[in-house]
């Protein structure tokens, strides 16, 4: 509960804590959100969002074969300087939010890599995952945003004029 209390008054601390998992259950944190939240998430962004964005490099990534998907996703979560992590760092929050949401959705309907059947979180990771589900909708729609925002990495970055 004191975790809970931590989070609703300080979304940062949400996203410094996931910070702290490994890649792998990020993606799981994120997959399980998605599981709990499913469709309310997009409609939670309406028109701030650019889905033809999103979706472009969706299209993208779902062009490439399991192992190259899981690859950008793991790029993207943990920020690596790739030209997709640099990409999806140049989308705004709510169009970062819309990719995550057509991944989850891609995997749902097969055309992303799937989340493992009997993937197994850390007790931390659960209390994580526990104190996002505890917080009111509005509430944890910020947080993902929040996270959604600090993943991937800024176009221009390490860019000489």
């Amino acid at each position: 509960m004191a975790l809970y209390t931590e989070i609703k008054s300080d979304f940062n601390k949400a996203v410094e804590i996931f910070d702290s998992f490994t890649t792998d259950d990020k993606l799981a944190l994120l997959w399980f959100i998605y599981e709990k939240m499913g469709n309310s998430i997009t409609p939670a962004a309406p028109n701030a969002a650019e889905p033809a964005i999103a979706g472009g490099l969706f299209e993208q990534v779902g062009e490439k074969s399991q192992e190259e998907q899981l690859e950008i996703m793991r790029d993207i979560v943990s920020r690596k300087d790739t030209e997709y992590s640099r990409q999806y760092g140049g989308f705004s929050a709510n169009t970062k939010l819309a990719f995550w949401y057509f991944l989850a959705k891609g995997m749902v309907e097969g055309l992303i890599i799937p989340m493992p059947d009997q993937y197994d979180l850390g007790d931390a990771e659960n209390e994580w995952l526990g104190s996002i589900e505890s917080l009111e909708f509005n509430t944890q729609i910020t947080v993902l945003r929040e996270l959604a925002d600090h993943m991937g990495i800024d176009p221009t970055a390490n860019v000489s004029v």
